[in-house]
């Protein structure tokens, strides 16, 4: 018996190889590297500082302002898509006659490029946009959608736009997982939808709740590419996230600042999903 658990072992270990291998490369090995140079003053024959890099980044207002940005459009942003792709996975887990249009329509922004999405939002919010054009046809005010309040907004559409079709997919797998003996013997006894809704579908939809959040929570973060295609290196203060400010310092060689901030970023988003998992834990423990 040890000698077959070796040998799965063993082909485990090589089919495994090449994904650990190019996995440590690129991500292990890099992140380390770039957490040792935020202790040290240069990368290149330096001093051990100790925390001052992490004191200066954190210190600095264009850090606080990215930080305060990031966590402001990751609380609007991650809520609307959830409600969203929960009410839409509702409508097509019906039998609708028009399902596989909507099924298309929702899917297809995951497919396609990234260019091409930017061009389309640019051609629509652009100062000389075709939504700026239908608001001078209604005799209103053209506005300069992102160099003002509203590039928030601009960007929180963008996003849901973009990863809608993935929440969707996810939340339309776990109610067809749904035994649908619960909600016949629900309406032998009269239950209403909203009954049915609390006490069957909220809490076995549950586990897939926690895991359409944690994903759409990371996907936030990626954010960065829309903007940075749409607005550039410097966009208007309320989009400036951390990717922005990580990017700046990339492009100004200041390393040390780089690596703290993205320290500190991957540690906020490694709390946040601890927290997340140590919820699903004590939620299934509760459900058994």
């Amino acid at each position: 018996m040890s000698r077959l658990q070796r040998k799965d072992w063993t082909a485990a270990v090589l089919f495994l190889a090449p994904s650990l291998i190019g996995f440590s490369v690129f991500y292990l090995i890099p992140f380390a590297a770039g957490l040792l140079y935020s202790f040290r003053n240069s990368t290149i024959g330096g001093a051990f500082v100790g925390f001052d890099n992490y004191e200066a980044v954190l210190s600095s207002g264009s850090f606080r302002k990215a930080a305060a940005n990031t966590l402001l459009f990751t609380g609007v942003s991650v809520p609307l898509i959830i409600a969203l792709s929960l009410c839409f996975a509702h409508l097509l887990n019906r039998r609708l006659f028009i399902r596989n249009w909507l099924q298309t329509a929702f899917v297809l922004p995951l497919v396609v490029p990234v260019a091409s999405i930017v061009m389309m939002w640019q051609v629509l919010f652009d100062w000389n946009g075709t939504l700026n054009m239908w608001l001078q046809h209604w005799h209103m005010g053209r506005i300069d959608w992102m160099k003002s309040g509203g590039s928030m907004a601009v960007l929180t559409v963008v996003y849901i736009w973009k990863n809608i079709g993935y929440n969707i997919i996810l939340f339309l797998a776990g109610l067809q997982s749904i035994p649908k003996d619960y909600y016949e013997t629900a309406d032998i006894e009269g239950a209403s939808g909203l009954h049915k809704w609390l006490h069957i579908t909220s809490v076995y939809l549950t586990p897939t709740m926690f895991f359409v959040v944690l994903m759409s929570i990371i996907n936030s973060f990626k954010v960065f590419r829309e903007t940075y295609l749409i607005a550039g290196d410097y966009p208007h203060d309320r989009i400036y996230m951390l990717q922005h400010y990580m990017n700046n310092m990339f492009m100004s060689l200041d390393v040390q600042k780089l690596t703290a901030a993205a320290a500190l970023m991957v540690a906020g988003i490694l709390l946040f999903v601890s927290v997340m998992l140590m919820t699903e834990r004590r939620f299934r423990s509760f459900m058994e």
